[in-house]
């Protein structure tokens, strides 16, 4: 069976304003695509309610992330549900809101040279797989066509591992482990990762990329939780 293989300091802000090297249009076209797919992973049962985070780079050197706004309705979101921080998770500008409690990931996963863009969702079937797998840290996917979905794979003859991890509130320590354990694998590509009971962590490129990953790893979950039904 085939594996895949794997492959600053933030200026200061005068009165609360962005920085120059920011690009208005790039933060405008982020919100945009960030607020769609609000609506399809809400349609789809992969954010109800409160859950979900979202994220896009606009800039790497300074580090400037866009990323919702925490207690947003992923089905509603507006342009103003948003915040764009520095790389220590610092807002950008004056805001009221708050960024997400699991910021600390989002920065973690887009200090990667090839990551510029997480999404996280809480779907059944990858709820469902969390739990049942929690207990020997993750599990394979493999021999799907639907693999071909995830870039760089080529053939079905493939496969991945989906690493689990306990949920906990210490995000900071949860980065930690991820960047560590996720990211150390030498034998295949990581394209996201679950938190037990929790929900799914992928990325992309850009948020294209991520969301095609998101769409593949949820069908493989339906698929795989499915599969464990028909044979029980």
């Amino acid at each position: 069976m085939k594996k895949t293989q794997k492959e600053s300091t933030t200026k200061k802000v005068k009165k609360n304003n962005v920085p120059k090297t920011t690009s208005t249009k790039d933060i405008k076209k982020s919100k945009t695509k960030i607020i769609s797919l609000g609506k399809q992973f809400h349609r789809r049962g992969w954010s109800l309610a409160t859950s979900s985070n979202y994220s896009a780079l606009i800039s790497r050197k300074p580090h400037q992330l866009l990323i919702t706004a925490s207690g947003k309705h992923k089905e509603n979101l507006s342009p103003e549900d948003f915040l764009l921080l520095n790389e220590k998770g610092i807002p950008l500008e004056k805001t009221q809101e708050k960024p997400s409690a699991e910021t600390a990931l989002h920065l973690m996963l887009t200090n990667k040279d090839d990551i510029n863009a997480v999404l996280h969702v809480h779907s059944v079937w990858g709820t469902l797989l969390s739990e049942k797998y929690g207990p020997t840290g993750g599990f394979w996917l493999e021999g799907y066509e639907m693999l071909k979905g995830l870039s760089g794979i080529k053939s079905h003859e493939s496969r991945i591992w989906i690493d689990i991890y306990p949920n906990s509130q210490d995000i900071t320590e949860l980065a930690k482990k991820v960047n560590e354990r996720t990211f150390g694998h030498k034998e295949f590509v990581p394209f996201g990762f679950l938190i037990r009971k929790h929900g799914l962590y992928a990325w992309g490129a850009n948020l294209e990329e991520a969301q095609r990953h998101v769409e593949t790893l949820e069908f493989l979950f339906e698929v795989t939780g499915r599969t464990l039904l028909i044979k029980d």
